[in-house]
């Protein structure tokens, strides 16, 4: 029989790992294969290392780490053929790693991820910022370059191949590892076949702000370790750029140009509307276009900020959440 080992990373997620890993175990019960369940613990100060012991996992608590130290570590007393990551706010479908390994007896891929969705409980902007990665129901399964580690499924073999996760990354350690298994050889796929619940949603305007400028200060860690790629920077470079054009309408409405400022202004909206289109198109819903215009808007303009303190050697940490 097979056995698959879940490595969860987790920091304060009492709230959620239960639910994670119940989800878990059922869906390695539906495979038929034996399921090793392990939590690696950050250093959480409520009750979520005694409840995951209650659920039958190895707990390893070690504070401090960043969150690819944490996934390795726990890599590092699996024992399983298979090796898992999920973030410990997300539950799994029971058909999970029954659909995966039918699609690797297929040769259909290495590496899988299933896509994530909100529970309905869940605010417009958290729902509509996740809705933005589900894929056309049309076409079910899509080779991809790189993919998150909410939820990831290989053998061990591939994450020994290539040495696990880097440990310097304050963020982007997913990106980075998948990228790197990718050059390795291994085909990423990403499967919407059936989708995962993301019940770590942010609940409030300054938790998405919040995780939107941590995630967006990975680009010049992904640089450094990757070497220069426009793909890379694009995104960055863009953001300075709204930032130039915001200057440019201060400066104008402040020396009495309203007309060259309010160009500016509308400008510099162009930007999130064309992604925004890019990412909505396939869902056909003006509503949905409309939220993520104007959340696009808002991360352009955390991009920029994350990436100038990027540059200035900005090293602030924050807790590896599962």
């Amino acid at each position: 029989m097979s056995r698959v080992s879940i490595v969860i990373p987790m920091f304060n997620e009492a709230r959620h790992i239960g639910r994670t890993l119940l989800a878990a175990q059922k869906a390695a019960d539906a495979a038929g294969v034996e399921c090793e369940l392990i939590v690696v613990d950050n250093g959480s100060d409520d009750h979520g290392p005694q409840i995951a012991r209650q659920f039958g996992a190895q707990v390893l608590v070690l504070p401090g780490l960043l969150i690819g130290a944490l996934r390795n570590r726990g890599a590092a007393v699996a024992t399983g053929e298979w090796l898992a990551f999920i973030d410990a706010d997300i539950e799994m479908p029971e058909n999970w790693l029954s659909l995966l390994f039918e699609l690797d007896a297929g040769a259909q891929a290495d590496v899988f991820s299933l896509d994530l969705h909100t529970p309905a409980e869940a605010p417009w902007y958290a729902d509509a910022w996740q809705r933005r990665t589900l894929r056309p129901t049309s076409q079910t399964l899509h080779a991809v370059q790189w993919l998150p580690t909410a939820n990831l499924l290989m053998r061990h073999t591939w994450f020994d191949q290539v040495g696990g996760f880097d440990e310097t990354l304050r963020t982007g350690e997913d990106k980075d590892f998948t990228m790197r298994v990718n050059q390795a050889g291994a085909r990423l796929l990403a499967v919407n076949q059936s989708v995962a619940l993301h019940w770590g949603y942010e609940s409030s305007w300054r938790e998405w702000m919040g995780k939107e400028m941590w995630r967006q200060g990975s680009h010049l860690q992904l640089l450094r370790t990757h070497g220069f790629s426009l793909r890379l920077l694009r995104f960055p470079l863009l953001s300075l750029l709204v930032w130039l054009l915001d200057f440019m309408a201060i400066s104008a409405l402040f020396n009495g140009f309203p007309h060259h400022a309010a160009i500016m202004v509308l400008i510099t909206s162009i930007p999130g509307l064309i992604l925004s289109l890019r990412q909505s198109l396939k869902h056909r819903d003006i509503r949905l276009t409309l939220q993520l215009w104007g959340l696009h808007w808002v991360r352009l303009h955390l991009a920029g900020a994350a990436f100038i303190l990027s540059l200035c050697h900005w090293n602030a940490r924050r807790p590896a959440r599962g």
